[in-house]
């Protein structure tokens, strides 16, 4: 599996590959992609899928999947051979498009025939062509319709594909692209590795959401507090932990263990007593 490198993170361009790193290894990131003419939509994205950086470096840490940077060779400009050949392929989706409908029209002729012979002998007969209303078969139809049938490219589908049609020759990227050892990362891998689903937590005030289970069935079951040290401010901790019981979610700080550089992690909860 390979990611492209775009924007200093990775992208996912194949929906196998998506539904891989989603189902099984439980890497969320998010579609920036649209199939709405329109404009965007959140609740209508597709591929591309763009992954945090976190999400980039946690799969090149675990040998999930290689990234590549396409850049060099997106940027070098098609030689005649690969116009040629796109103008050809080109060609040939739309004739694809233009015999489906037509078919397509022809189908929908023969399914309603008795009425169109109907109308269409009525037509003659007003005309006074009393003899060719008679001879008017279903094969004349059909033969009116395929001989008068135009294709409109105007109105023709055109295919935005999710991945390079073709192969493009790419440098694997070794290097990491965050920090390793920076305390958030730690804890971003740590509670991946503890079989949950990890998101950023920033639209809760949070530093991560933590879901049981993939978030299109669960929703987050705790938000994650970094601290970088285990001492914890009163005021932050009451503001953390109202936070958190409005969202109706647990509250979980998380920071290092001064002695053994150790994660550790302390919930904490909202008590009233007067209930």
């Amino acid at each position: 599996m390979y990611l492209t490198l775009l924007n200093g993170t990775g992208f996912v361009f194949n929906v196998d590959d998506y539904m891989e790193l989603r189902s099984k290894h439980r890497i969320m990131g998010a579609p920036v992609g649209t199939a709405n003419t329109k404009g965007w939509s959140p609740n209508q994205s597709t591929l591309p899928v763009e992954l945090t950086k976190f999400e980039t470096q946690l799969i090149l840490d675990e040998n999930i999947a290689k990234l590549v940077d396409k850049s060099q060779a997106l940027k070098n400009p098609p030689t005649e051979d690969e116009l040629e050949n796109y103008k050809t392929d080109f060609e040939s989706r739309l004739e694809g498009q233009k015999e489906a409908l037509k078919t397509e029209k022809l189908r929908e002729t023969e399914r309603y025939m008795e009425k169109i012979l109907m109308g269409k002998r009525k037509k003659l007969i007003k005309q006074g062509k009393n003899e060719m209303a008679a001879a008017l078969t279903a094969e004349d139809v059909l033969k009116e319709m395929s001989d008068s049938f135009k294709f409109d490219r105007q109105n023709a589908l055109v295919e935005v594909p999710c991945e390079h049609l073709e192969k493009h020759s790419a440098r694997i990227v070794s290097g990491p692209i965050v920090n390793v050892m920076s305390l958030k990362y730690r804890i971003f891998k740590d509670l991946w590795k503890q079989g949950t689903f990890v998101t950023s937590g920033d639209a809760f005030g949070a530093d991560f959401l933590v879901y049981p289970g993939d978030p299109l069935i669960y929703h987050a079951s705790h938000i994650v507090i970094i601290q970088d040290t285990p001492t914890i401010k009163p005021l932050d901790l009451v503001a953390k932990v109202r936070l958190s019981v409005i969202v109706n979610k647990g509250c979980v700080f998380a920071y290092k263990n001064e002695n053994d550089e150790e994660i550790r992690y302390q919930s904490v909860a909202w008590c009233n007593l007067i209930k």
